[in-house]
């Protein structure tokens, strides 16, 4: 956003960002709710929903909304449509989240409130669902200029390796996530010691923590005491806005890796490819739209999977740099802001002539 909100407004779009209030409680039960819609086990209450709506009414009552086109990110605001008809204009919910096998319980209790926008986005087709209202198809972007994807110059990224004790003088295999169960930090560490039997290499794993997700400082404890100290592993707890650090990491790296077990997007993943890093990656969610398996970088499956395919790449660096070159071409093809911001234009476009193909606006 902080990124695609100044190109906007060079277009002559009025683009404006307001961000909802939220405490803990209201936190503990979005992040439930962000678990149990990706398919993981979670124990919803009575009590967590009607935080999710005390919370809700609180922000529908102070914020200021007001434009023709109202933007709305995800499920933690997204009972701000009740504002609606009082505000007026187009509403389009944008999900980012893979809900594909949704948990029934939660995804009832939010279909009412995406049933009354005017239209959904999803990052994948498989995200899709049955609803009464048109759908549109848009994947995340990275913007090639900002500080986590412009070029570095190589004492910028010797300091970065300096800084957190990294050295050069073996392979660095990189996973850039938040500390969360979805990333599967714990079953990163357990690829990397495979791989560690046979190849001398290291790894380093930098994420952060989000006052939205009560579970990272959790997450976090577990991987330190997975990782046991072992000097080849580095745990990189590194603060928001640390991009010309995680750009630096990413350059600085062999091979990136992201298990995911479930996912959104990943645009860690398209981060990688532009730096023309091999890459491999789960199979799931938007991860399979930025991976060719086998042609822009590696699609896997579980712990074994990653270690195997992470120690063929180690083992030929020449096809590993082809993939890093061929993901370059794709991402640029693909997943460049230029062609996020058409497609919203287009999308607006869309929602002021209802009657007209898409392909013809």
């Amino acid at each position: 956003m902080s990124r695609m909100i100044p190109l906007l407004k060079e277009l002559g779009v009025d683009a404006r960002w307001n961000i909802i209030q939220g405490n803990n409680e209201f936190f503990q039960v979005t992040k439930k709710f962000h678990n149990a819609l990706h398919g993981r086990t979670e124990k919803i209450t009575k009590n967590d929903f009607n935080c999710f709506q005390e919370t809700s009414q609180k922000n529908i009552d102070e914020m200021e909304l007001d434009g023709d086109i109202i933007f709305i990110h995800d499920p933690q605001p997204l009972a701000l449509i009740n504002r609606k008809e009082k505000v007026g204009g187009k509403w389009i919910w944008r999900c980012h989240i893979d809900i594909s096998r949704p948990n029934p319980a939660v995804w009832n209790f939010l279909e009412p409130y995406v049933n009354q926008y005017d239209a959904a986005i999803f990052s994948a087709p498989a995200f899709s669902r049955q609803l009464p209202l048109r759908q549109f198809l848009i994947s995340p972007s990275i913007d090639p200029l900002s500080d986590k994807n412009k070029e570095l110059p190589q004492q910028t990224i010797d300091a970065v390796l300096e800084k957190y004790g990294i050295s050069r003088d073996k392979p660095i295999i990189t996973q850039v996530s938040r500390f969360d169960y979805l990333k599967d930090p714990v079953g990163v560490i357990q690829a990397f010691e495979i791989v560690r039997n046979h190849i001398d290499c290291q790894l380093v794993f930098a994420g952060g923590t989000a006052t939205d997700d009560p579970e990272s400082d959790k997450v976090l404890a577990e991987v330190r005491e997975r990782a046991n100290n072992n000097p080849d592993i580095h745990i990189l707890l590194i603060p928001p806005g640390s991009d010309i650090e995680i750009n630096a990491l990413q350059r600085a790296s062999t091979i990136i890796v992201q298990k995911s077990l479930s996912e959104g997007f990943g645009l860690t993943v398209s981060e990688a490819l532009w730096k023309a890093k091999p890459v491999v990656a789960s199979a799931v969610g938007g991860i399979t739209l930025q991976i060719r398996d086998k042609f822009t970088g590696l699609l896997t499956y579980g712990i074994e999977g990653t270690a195997y395919d992470l120690r063929q790449l180690l083992t030929n660096p020449e096809y590993a740099n082809w993939l890093g070159k061929n993901g370059k071409e794709y991402v640029r093809h693909r997943f460049l802001i230029t062609r996020h911001i058409r497609d919203y234009m287009l999308l607006f476009l869309a929602l002021e002539h209802p009657q007209d193909d898409i392909f013809y606006l």
